[in-house]
């Protein structure tokens, strides 16, 4: 087994745990090899990706699964990058603190006091329901916001409102300092990462033509204009360059979303939404998942949400938490600060289930 290296995390499994992580380099081998020494540690990341209540430490290399056939041995064969370890931008904050007064510099995306209310039937029958109540945080470039709560809390509803796709009942969403304009003003410049990437891919198209779509819409030309810069996107999120005549049917679940992944980055976006996107992967997967969208953050230096029920992996990647809880947010906290010390009694009752 090629050795590389060993990871150790002990996360926080309730209120008042400080967290401790260590990381250990040893010689890499190539960019597919796994983690396989393990520390002497209680919570451990190996060759079998995000274990129950473990994640990566940061700064981990770029894994890519194996590949189906005779192709396997490519997404073995990769060159092992390294990022280095992410800084906090935001100070923690309290439960009673839904929106920041002073937020940092470069901040790519803001929602202010943002409501959604559903509504349906009519006259005696008109029921509403408040899907979002007064919702404010923002995130700078290079920072990834987590939200988390149970199903039904509102996060999907939140991240359609920062895609632009809906528009809240009151309150203000800001890109780039200004309100949400018209979708052909920010085409391109906002993309989102979808759990399942059959959503996002033409099953018709190849590899290439997929990742090279959105660039027709933004910039024209045909598709084949593009396959020069699909390719490069390709080779940064660890495909072969052979991947790219394949149909997205012929690849594994983790090799379409690195596809998907690729599609949302050709762009050159500020901000991008991570809808659950690592949830409907294999275990073995989502490290090496969640190792890429680190190492791509760095490099490309976009903001981004990342919507997830998953606390293990959200404290891997996000650098603030935000918690919501029947369309509010009841928490906002800087990651170190929220997992060891959490402030509200419903967060404490989420880290209950690491």
């Amino acid at each position: 087994m090629n050795e590389e290296r060993a990871y150790e995390t002990e996360p926080a499994r309730g209120h008042g745990t400080e967290p401790e992580s260590r990381q250990r380099t040893e010689p890499a081998s190539g960019r597919g090899a796994v983690p396989d020494e393990p520390l002497d540690s209680t919570e451990r990341v190996r060759d079998h990706g995000v274990a129950h209540g473990a994640v990566p430490e940061p700064g981990a290399g770029k894994h890519t699964e194996p590949a189906s056939g005779h192709d396997a041995a490519h997404d073995g064969n990769r060159e092992n990058r390294e990022t280095a370890p992410r800084v906090t931008h935001a100070t923690p904050r309290t439960a009673a603190q839904h929106s920041d007064p002073h937020p940092p510099p470069d901040i790519v995306l803001e929602l202010d006091a943002v409501s959604v209310v559903f509504a349906s039937g009519a006259g005696r029958r008109r029921r509403s329901l408040t899907a979002v109540n007064r919702v404010g945080f923002s995130i700078a470039a290079g920072e990834t916001l987590g939200l988390v709560g149970e199903s039904g809390s509102g996060k999907s509803t939140t991240g359609a409102v920062a895609l632009g796709l809906l528009r809240p009942s009151s309150g203000t969403v800001r890109f780039l300092g200004s309100p949400h304009g018209g979708r052909r003003a920010r085409a391109g410049r906002i993309q989102a990462v979808l759990q399942n990437p059959h959503w996002s891919l033409n099953p018709r198209m190849s590899v290439l033509d997929c990742v090279a779509e959105p660039l027709t819409a933004t910039e024209g030309g045909r598709l084949r204009a593009h396959h020069g810069q699909a390719a490069r996107l390709l080779d940064q999120v660890g495909l072969p360059a052979t991947y790219g005549d394949r149909l997205p049917h012929e690849l594994s679940g983790g090799q379409r979303q690195r596809v998907a992944i690729a599609r949302s980055l050709i762009t050159r976006p500020r901000f991008i939404v991570f809808d659950e996107a690592v949830s409907a992967l294999d275990v073995s997967v989502q490290a090496q998942t969640l190792n890429l969208i680190h190492d791509l953050q760095s490099q490309h230096g976009f903001g981004a949400l990342f919507i997830s029920h998953d606390l293990a992996a959200v404290r891997y990647l996000a650098h603030r938490i935000a918690v919501m809880r029947e369309g509010s947010v009841v928490e906002l906290a800087d990651t170190a600060r929220f997992y060891a010390t959490p402030e509200h009694p419903y967060s404490r009752k989420l880290l209950e289930t690491l």
